[in-house]
């Protein structure tokens, strides 16, 4: 489970809210308030503002956590490899190739 969804499951914990209620009250179905909370779906624009409206936060900060926690499934699916591919460091060490650049 990301962030995002851990973040809004304790939010509704605490005020004692369900996923349904929060639902009615942002004016979305409910699936996908649970979708969210179970990392089965992305929180977009429409529905950061909304929680950010609700929460009295901002948009900004539910598209965040969005993001963290799609940055660390992709860490964790292929970081190891992307960490092996070359960088601009490398390739400036390298000597130049005679002929020039075709363009």
């Amino acid at each position: 489970m990301g962030r995002t969804a851990v973040h809004l499951a304790e939010q509704l914990r605490e005020l004692e809210i369900s996923a349904a209620e929060l639902a009615r009250q942002l004016k979305v179905p409910t699936n996908r308030i649970t979708e969210i909370m179970n990392g089965q779906r992305a929180v977009t624009g429409d529905t950061a503002l909304r929680l950010g409206h609700f929460f009295g936060t901002s948009a900004e900060f539910w598209l965040n956590l969005q993001n963290l926690y799609e940055l660390r499934l992709a860490e964790e699916k292929s970081g190891a490899a992307i960490k092996n591919l070359p960088t601009l460091a490398d390739m400036q060490k390298k000597p130049a190739k005679s002929g020039g650049a075709r363009v």
